[in-house]
Parts: C-alpha cells; structure tokens; sequence
C-alpha cells in the first residue's frame, strides 16, 4: 500500500491518502472515513477521479520516466515527474521544480502519478 504525504514546511510531511495496489483504488484519509477518491490503472499509468460510481479521465504518468501529464482540452500537459524514491514535483520552468510530498512504500510510478493528480496539484499551478 502506497502512503500519500502532503509536504508541510517547517514540519513534518502529513498524510493524507493511500493506494490500494491491489484494485488501484486511491483513498483519502483526511476526514476520519477513509473515502474512495479516484483509481490508477497500475499496468498503464492511467488516473481516473471517481464520484458517484462516475469515473473522470485526470491524467497520465509515464511508466518509465515518472513523468506526470494532466488532461484538460486538447493534448494532456505535462505537470511534474515522480522519482524513484517516491518524491513528487510539480514542474515550475526548465530550472525549478517544487517539491510537493512523496509516496511511502510506492512500487510503481503509477502511484505518484495518482497522489499527484489527485491530491497536490491545485487548478492555479497550471
């Protein structure tokens, strides 16, 4: 199970999230209930948002590199990567990228790819 951290400054990373690696179901652990939020499909990168047995196509993360790409209009943008060591950024421009959490226990790039979609990126980074 992939354990999702929020980074928080000055303190420690808080948890906010897991993944399921069996069903690729992603929970949000924030409001005591764990809740179904969305679903990766592990073998291929793919990220759906789920509400009322509804299911959103979010993005995409490319399974060799980590590479993040989020779908809007038009071709899917690229947002940010995950790196082997389960860390998540957000791409800023060809110098900076902003550190938003990590994965705990992450055993695909799949997974950073859902925390990111569907918990740390905000609509205003874009």
């Amino acid at each position: 199970m992939g354990k999702i951290y929020r980074h928080r400054a000055a303190r420690s990373d808080e948890l906010i999230g897991y993944i399921d690696e069996e069903s690729g179901q992603v929970f949000d652990t924030r409001l005591g209930k764990d809740t179904a939020v969305g679903r990766v499909e592990l073998e291929s990168g793919k990220v759906t948002f789920t509400r009322f047995d509804l299911e959103e196509y979010l993005g995409k993360v490319n399974l060799e590199d980590g590479k993040v790409y989020r779908h809007k209009t038009g071709p899917d943008k690229y947002v940010g990567r995950v790196n082997e060591e389960g860390k998540l950024y957000r791409h800023i421009s060809l110098e900076k990228d902003d550190y938003l959490g990590h994965i705990e226990g992450m055993v695909s790039f799949a997974e950073g790819g859902a925390a990111m979609l569907l918990f740390l990126l905000d609509e205003e980074s874009e």
